[in-house]
């Protein structure tokens, strides 16, 4: 058992759906004699991929978990989505990881969910290497796909493997670090890794890729430009040392070379999360805010500091109940104690602490600092909220997702499945931060509202397959928004007997529009000796629980600004219920009267399309309503980029199939909220 943090790496492996990560998270598991078979995600055997809907779609729908040992080193990984639709399960791994594998198809390169992926580990700092997959492909280019990741991804890739060879002459590599060639053979699923000397005609290439190498190093390392200017050789140790510092710091990504599904190049790979990526303890001191205190204060990665642990991730169970995957930034937290959730400032018990190996788990006593596992027993916690000791409690940032803009109308088939399709749909609730469920309170109908058809559809089946409740679906709606174009103030007076007892509060308020995007907000201009702090809370309360209500039509208010401008009460009838109602009823009318407005969700597309047909694709776009933002001719098709109203885009793929005859593909995510147009 690995005791000592500096010998865990908490990593992800991310990438545009196909490049190959959990063929690549396969073959990692089977080096480091996790698995003993090696699960392949064609023919539904992938570990990573446990989920029915997983194995019958190809694709990653969930993030899963799993922990090996290589080289003394304990590695903790995490297998992330590609797909844009669950942009929620990359967040929250982004968030508790401190290094992340890009994997990249040698043949597609930087595709634009790739992009997207790699904006949101830079958001995090999380530092990361490249593998280069797919080496065998038809159409392979190694240097083509390095000098994507700098112009597209704005980093600074460096390959320390190049591959030999390409496409069906691909044969394996040579490291640019120790100079030699590395081969693997396919009689043992390329398990033993054979070094041999570099071969003569591979001589120049090697030499002039190493040149490169040291070039880029000795920006970061003294000692190799003044061993490099001085003509000496520089040393393995002296290159890992500074690759080591570089990439922790994201200065440089370092770049190898391979093909998981030949078994060729995850080795190395392994070794580079080790001699790479950052172990906990060297990122530094985590900072929180002290909930008490009010004050925001850092806090070692260290055993010994009081706990700190982040929930990340909700899972249902049907035996355990709910898991909560943690990552633990500080202290230790032990199986069968109590803990402090400090969003809630509620105690829970954790019964048991697992360690997860996809949908398997073994039962263990503790988790340290620097770790990640999973707490049973937690009812009240959920994703983002922060555990830690009710003497210390540290809160810790939580993470933000984007807000769903798809929806359907949902019933049971039989009015006796209606408390169990209440039940299912609330598990998949607390699982998935990105999912909504809400009633309709004039038809009764229930709602639910995800990030995309797919999403929705996946959680569908899943009601059904896990859940086994059929169920009615509606034709996909767009989630609306409203907000208001112009400035206004509202005086409002409220007065009622209620028990007994008269309430009253006199306000005025003030509504504004802001910046498209820069969310709502509440801000008081009142002292307390002009309204006592619990009354200028009451208003503050009525306010917020008025924005996701609607103005006009019922949808969520989005961008506005809200003043409480001036107030008057009487001691003996004041109430906070009273400052409360008027304030939301003050909300409301002053909002009808700055000319509000209805939004709706712009997309980002990105057509892959044949050459031949790209002008059919920009035309129907456009028919769409759609804004060509650019166009990129790629080796193997076109690449149009656009933004269109999602209200359009329902069934799209039927449609670019049809104009592609079955060879354009699309993805699709949210931009932003415009004006909707009138039609």
């Amino acid at each position: 058992m690995v005791e000592n943090s500096g010998a865990i790496r908490n990593i992800g492996i991310i990438a545009h759906i196909d490049a190959g990560k959990t063929t690549t998270t396969e073959r990692m598991l089977f080096y480091t004699h996790k698995n003993h078979r090696i699960g392949e995600v064609d023919d539904g055997t992938a570990t990573m991929d446990w989920m029915t809907q997983e194995q019958n779609r190809g694709i990653t729908i969930v993030s899963a978990a799993t922990t090996c040992y290589w080289n003394g080193a304990k590695i903790n990984i995490i297998d992330t989505p590609g797909h844009v639709d669950f942009t929620a399960e990359v967040e929250r791994s982004l968030r508790v990881l401190d290094g992340a594998i890009g994997v990249f198809c040698a043949v597609g390169g930087v595709e634009p969910q790739s992009e997207t992926v790699w904006r949101q580990a830079d958001n995090y700092g999380v530092a990361r290497i490249v593998y280069i997959n797919k080496m065998d492909r038809v159409g392979a280019d190694f240097a083509a796909v390095i000098e994507e990741i700098r112009e597209k991804l704005n980093s600074n890739p460096v390959p320390i493997a190049i591959p030999i060879g390409a496409e069906s002459d691909y044969e394996g590599n040579i490291d640019l670090i120790e100079m030699r060639e590395l081969h693997w053979n396919q009689e043992d699923n390329g398990e033993k890794t054979e070094y041999r000397d570099i071969r003569d005609e591979h001589k120049s290439m090697a030499k002039q890729w190493r040149e490169e190498l040291l070039n880029t190093l000795s920006s970061y390392s003294e000692e190799i430009t003044d061993m490099y200017l001085e003509g000496k050789p520089v040393d393995s140790e002296t290159i890992n040392r500074t690759l080591r510092s570089a990439t922790i710091a994201n200065k440089l990504v370092p770049v190898l070379a391979g093909s998981s599904l030949k078994n060729k190049g995850v080795q190395p790979l392994l070794d580079s999360i080790i001699n790479y990526l950052p172990c906990p303890g060297e990122l530094g001191p985590v900072a929180v805010m002290h909930a008490k205190k009010n004050e925001e204060v850092t806090i070692p990665r260290t055993v010994s500091g009081s706990l700190s642990a982040l929930v990340f991730k909700i899972q249902y169970d049907r035996e355990m109940g709910m898991l909560s995957y943690l990552r633990i930034y500080s202290g230790v937290l032990k199986s069968g104690t109590s803990v402090f959730n400090v969003n809630r400032r509620s105690r829970e018990r954790i019964n048991r602490l697992l360690r997860m190996h996809a949908n398997n788990h073994e039962q263990i006593t503790e988790l340290r600092a620097g770790d990640i596992g999973v707490a049973v027993g937690l009812k009240l916690a959920r994703t983002g909220e922060t555990l830690a000791s009710e003497v210390h409690p540290l809160l810790l940032e939580n993470m933000q997702f984007p807000e769903p803009v798809i929806s359907v109308a949902i019933e049971p088939k039989s009015m006796s499945d209606q408390d169990k399709l209440r039940s299912s749909l609330e598990n998949l609730r607390k699982e998935d931060p990105t999912f909504e469920v809400k009633e309709d309170k004039e038809t009764g109908q229930l709602i639910i509202s995800g990030m995309g058809e797919l999403h929705l559809d996946i959680l569908v089946t899943r009601i059904s397959d896990e859940y086994k409740v059929n169920a009615n679906v509606g034709k996909p709606q767009v989630t609306y928004r409203e907000s208001i174009t112009r400035p206004r103030e509202q005086s409002e007076k409220y007065q009622r007997t209620l028990a007994g007892r008269e309430h009253e509060a006199s306000l005025c308020i003030k509504v504004e529009p802001r910046g498209r995007g820069e969310g709502n907000f509440f801000e008081s201009a009142l002292s307390k000796s002009e309204l006592p702090k619990q009354f200028q809370n009451a208003v503050q309360k009525g306010i917020e629980a008025s924005f996701p209500s609607g103005i006009v039509m019922g949808y969520p208010c989005v961008d506005i600004k809200v003043t409480l401008v001036s107030a008057a009460f009487q001691e003996t009838t004041a109430s906070e219920i009273a400052f409360e109602t008027a304030a939301s009823l003050g909300f409301e009318t002053a909002c009808k009267n700055a000319s509000p407005i209805l939004l709706e969700p712009i997309m980002e597309i990105d057509v892959m399309c044949p050459r031949e047909q790209v002008g059919d694709v920009i035309s129907n776009l456009s028919q769409k309503g759609g804004h060509v933002e650019s166009m990129e001719s790629r080796p193997t098709y076109e690449l149009v980029r656009a933004k269109v109203p999602l209200v359009n885009m329902f069934g799209y793929s039927t449609v670019l199939r049809s104009l592609t005859q079955g060879r354009g593909n699309f993805s699709m995510e949210f931009s932003h909220f415009a004006k909707r147009l009138e039609r």
